[in-house]
């Protein structure tokens, strides 16, 4: 796995075809381990989701850097308004003088449109964004896991869906991209932190999600993964009911 800072453990690999994740273990009280992820969409339009935590940005960016230079991304996305998503969305807008946010149209309303240096773009449900040889289209998912604003990304091309905080398993997240077990870990995690917001939509969300078929999931916590997408979101809708 690209090292690209070795005193943090930052590191970057292509889990699809240019789609990179980029990935920062952390120790958590109690000396959990957990990893932060941000996925770079190279193309002619390129697209960062998931912004990093502020303190994080010199080390997201020096990954960014190793595939192309910052100033070309045109695109600075995430999944809801929490610090690991979007707080260093400003930096991203500094170092990046022609991109835009693009959120939905909730975080626009209600967040973004007053936080962020520059308008966002606001995406409607199911409104597609052609970045050249990718698209990404949004889905509004309120309170899935947490957040009225929450939505996610599915990338067309590739079939990765950017789902953001489902399927968080705990670890460095050493490796990048796994066909193994994610589901019985990050149910495990979710137990014990209980961050979901149990809402009553979860299951018509996840198979909203799931009749998109995606063959990768790309976790913002953990190992991204690879095989039936659409099978583990129901199987993860399943668990939720219980």
């Amino acid at each position: 796995m690209p090292v690209t800072n070795t005193q943090s453990g930052t590191s970057i690999h292509e889990i699809a075809e240019r789609l990179y994740r980029i990935s920062t273990p952390v120790s958590l009280p109690g000396d959990v381990g957990f990893s932060f992820n941000q996925y770079l969409l190279d193309d002619d339009e390129p697209l960062l989701f998931h912004t990093g935590l502020r303190q994080l940005f010199p080390l997201v960016l020096e990954a960014v850097q190793t595939v192309m230079p910052v100033a070309k991304l045109r695109h600075v996305a995430f999944s809801h308004v929490e610090a690991d998503e979007c707080g260093s969305l400003n930096q991203w807008l500094a170092a990046a003088p022609h991109a835009t946010p693009l959120c939905g149209t909730i975080a626009a309303l209600v967040s973004i449109g007053d936080l962020a240096d520059r308008p966002p773009r606001a995406l409607a449900d199911n409104e597609a964004v052609d970045l050249g040889q990718h698209t990404v289209r949004w889905f509004d998912a309120p309170h899935l896991p947490h957040g009225w604003e929450c939505g996610f990304m599915m990338e067309e091309r590739t079939g990765t869906l950017l789902c953001g905080d489902l399927f968080t398993q705990p670890g460095r997240g050493e490796v990048p991209l796994t066909d193994g077990d994610i589901l019985g870990p990050s149910e495990a995690f979710r137990r014990e932190m209980d961050y979901f917001s149990h809402t009553k939509h979860a299951d018509a969300l996840l198979e909203k999600l799931a009749r998109n078929n995606p063959r990768t999931l790309a976790v913002m916590h953990g190992s991204a993964w690879t095989g039936d997408g659409a099978g583990l979101l129901r199987e993860l809708g399943r668990e939720l009911a219980r």
